[in-house]
């Protein structure tokens, strides 16, 4: 068995999952990434590879049961048991309430809210017994008010920040710290780089930023406890 703390990060990807992976890998954690492209982990992997043992990959449809059971039974087994869950994935079909197909809701609500769900209830029972641990959960604005267009990531994120609400007050007396965090902005991530090359960086969040202060809820003392945060460039209006 490893000596190493595990992080388990959900919808991992080259902007805020690698920072995330990055910082706490820093701090001697072992750091296993769930994706849903086999593609992706490798390109993940390569970046990583100083962490050497301490990084695994698991290829999965979080919205799967069986699939999402198989890797926290493969992570306790290549890493140890996951002592922080960090929920990151979510999917976005822009468009109108006519337009929406019942297929893509079902499928936004599914990758956004229910497999937070599902690796929760797998994780939190040790997390309990074990008197610690941390579930971080990446919301974004659209979890408090919803947008012309926006229907498929505000119905999700309205039930992530829901969960993550009820689970607070189940495991937090059981020394699991609950937090959901507010993404109110764009992050900078290759992605939107392409899309939009001479956008100024400060207009955007940065992605080790965001993971740094995952990683200070992650260590704050249970006296004092944050449930929900919320991170914006300085630039942003609220």
């Amino acid at each position: 068995m490893s000596t190493w703390p595990t992080a388990l990060i959900v919808g991992a990807g080259p902007g805020l999952g690698l920072a995330l992976a990055r910082r706490f890998g820093r701090e001697g954690f072992a750091i296993a990434l769930v994706a849903r492209r086999e593609a992706m982990l490798a390109e993940l992997s390569a970046q990583l590879s100083v962490l050497g043992p301490r990084l695994k990959t698991y290829a999965a449809d979080t919205t799967d049961p069986a699939a999402v059971s198989a890797v926290c039974a493969a992570t306790l087994r290549d890493l140890g048991e996951p002592s922080v869950l960090i929920y990151n994935a979510g999917s976005y079909q822009p468009g109108g309430i006519a337009d929406i197909t019942p297929e893509q809701f079902e499928a936004a609500w599914k990758t956004g809210c229910m497999g937070a769900f599902l690796f929760a209830r797998e994780l939190l029972p040790a997390m309990a017994a074990a008197g610690r641990g941390s579930v971080l959960l990446t919301g974004a604005t659209a979890a408090l008010r919803g947008g012309k267009g926006f229907a498929t990531l505000a119905i999700p994120k309205f039930g992530l920040r829901a969960l993550g609400q009820s689970m607070a007050r189940e495991y937090g007396p059981q020394g699991v710290h609950v937090a959901h965090v507010i993404i109110d902005g764009q992050i900078d991530t290759p992605r939107l780089r392409e899309r939009e090359p001479d956008r100024a960086t400060h207009t955007l969040l940065a992605t080790d930023s965001i993971a740094e202060s995952y990683w200070q809820l992650h260590c704050q003392d249970a006296t004092a406890w944050t449930q929900e945060l919320d991170l914006r460039p300085a630039v942003e209006s609220f």
